[in-house]
């Protein structure tokens, strides 16, 4: 008999569901369910398409306006569903956050609502109490209100494959991609020039023919003298420019030949100027060729400007090792310049971050619960990302298996709703 092991799929397809009650408690802190309320998202709702909460012939209206800068709540009174002097009325709201952690809001009359300056900050899930008094008499609520949540054992987890840890302090080194071609140095290179003026009446060489230190590559007869003299290669290397032929006048300042040496070569990468500022000499970069098949390890050697003073631009040379020919002059490179490194006092593993809404968020793990925390990114690198906010230092924070809680919070429907 086969046994088939439950893949990741099925595994994140059968995690608990969240499970949510709504309750409501009257004057006197007698329990009750709010009228038409039969689950999150399925409740009475005002005409601002709030939560209607009821008591009586009074009813309180919770709204979040989320149209301006920050979201803020909006409280609604009435009085046998007729809209309510907001003067007439004191309310105050408590919202216990997963942790746990209270928030409180006070409310003052604004135009025909009750209005709080406090912001009502991400993720907004959390129970909810809402006291209301009016005309002597107090009403409280209390109810769910979830988004980004779900609930999943803790055998579930680990047959998903979920692991967490602690956020907190993180070393990041921080790159920049450049882009380049290879070159031959200077060093690499020299020009021959007739030593006298006169006619060239022997080439040896070729474009592209390897040559060796002293070897002769052309005979020129002085116009002076009228005798045949020698010309030897300066460096051994490759011919990457011949300039004249047999018959040809030279020494007139213009080089006969240019021998290059294709074993010293080094890259040149374009810095523009907002990059320019944080390149240094001796900052190691990471090169590799286009399709990415060759790599080489090097350090700035010199940052120099460019050719062209109109461009604004500054050049970065990088030595290359030669690795038996794989780097050609001429050839396009990409290079990784590691231009800082230092201590963030909170960060999370890049890999743990996963899409919500509008939001980059990771998920904070709470006993078997685990909820969604909207960040606000920094620095970044393939392996660390810099928090700047929305999550507490020391949070536990699901790294593998991020995409099944995200899976399970879909099909359970904790969603945006208030």
């Amino acid at each position: 008999m086969i046994r088939h092991t439950p893949s990741r799929r099925v595994i994140a397809a059968s995690l608990l569901a969240l499970a949510v009650s709504v309750s409501a408690c009257g004057q006197g802190g007698e329990a009750k369910k709010a009228e038409g309320e039969a689950a999150v998202g399925d409740y009475e709702r005002g005409p601002h398409n709030g939560r209607l909460l009821r008591d009586g012939d009074f009813a309180l209206e919770i709204t979040i306006f989320e149209e301006g800068p920050e979201p803020l709540y909006r409280l609604y009174p009435y009085l046998n569903d007729k809209p309510l002097d907001p003067r007439l009325v004191q309310a105050t709201i408590a919202l216990t956050r997963l942790g746990p952690k209270i928030d409180r809001f006070a409310f003052t009359p604004t135009a025909d609502y009750l209005a709080s300056p406090t912001v009502v900050v991400e993720p907004h899930s959390f129970d909810v109490s809402v006291a209301a008094t009016h005309a002597g008499k107090r009403s409280t609520w209390t109810y769910p209100s979830y988004e980004g949540r779900t609930v999943i054992t803790a055998d579930a987890a680990r047959a998903g494959g979920v692991t967490t840890q602690r956020a907190g302090g993180a070393l990041l080194g921080e790159s920049l991609p450049l882009s380049g071609r290879v070159e031959i140095t200077p060093e690499g290179q020299s020009e021959v020039h007739a030593r006298y003026p006169g006619r060239v009446v022997a080439m040896n060489v070729q474009l592209g023919q390897r040559v060796s230190r002293g070897q002769v590559l052309a005979r020129v007869e002085s116009s002076e003298s009228l005798q045949t003299y020698s010309v030897t290669a300066p460096i051994s290397g490759m011919i990457t420019a011949k300039n004249v032929n047999p018959g040809a006048i030279t020494g007139n300042g213009e080089p006969m030949l240019t021998i290059g040496d294709p074993t010293r070569l080094h890259a040149e990468f374009s810095l523009y100027p907002r990059d320019a500022e944080r390149v240094r000499v001796g900052q190691r970069v990471e090169i590799t060729s286009l399709a990415g098949e060759h790599r080489a390890l090097g350090v700035i050697e010199a940052v120099l400007p460019s050719s062209d003073p109109m461009s604004q631009t500054l050049v970065a040379h990088v030595e290359l090792p030669y690795q038996g020919g794989v780097w050609r002059p001429g050839l396009g490179v990409q290079g990784t310049v590691q231009v800082g490194q230092g201590e963030v006092p909170l960060a999370v593993q890049t890999k743990a971050i996963q899409p919500f809404r509008d939001f980059q968020v990771v998920y904070a793990k709470v006993g078997n619960t685990y909820e969604v925390r909207m960040l606000e990114l920094g620095r970044r690198t393939p392996e660390w990302t810099e928090v700047l906010g929305g999550l507490e230092p020391g949070t536990e924070y699901v790294v593998d298996g991020a995409f099944l809680i995200r899976a399970d919070i879909d099909k359970s429907g904790a969603s945006h709703d208030h």
